[in-house]
């Protein structure tokens, strides 16, 4: 239970440190300085850890990994679309 509760706070302390980034890019409306490349290797490493947290949940175990991969994959993908998005409006 205890290793549990470490990994719903650590994962969660991880997702949430993605949204100052979030926050910025949407201020600024730059990601000039962003490697699509490096977000694009991080959003694939996060979909294949998805895929066995997805498994472990399935066997009843895992639950807490599920949730904070799920949480990691969904604001590294809002990264991933807003450097699409304002990538291609500075062109």
């Amino acid at each position: 239970m205890v290793f549990t509760v470490m990994q719903l706070i650590g994962g969660i302390i991880l997702s949430v440190g993605w949204i100052p980034q979030i926050v910025q890019i949407i201020k600024t409306k730059s990601v000039a300085d962003l490697s699509l490349k490096s977000y694009l290797l991080m959003l694939l490493g996060i979909l294949l850890m998805e895929a066995y947290a997805v498994q472990l949940a399935a066997q009843g175990v895992g639950l807490a990994f599920l949730i904070t991969n799920s949480l990691s994959l969904a604001v590294v993908s809002m990264v991933v679309l807003l450097i699409l998005r304002y990538r291609t409006r500075s062109k």
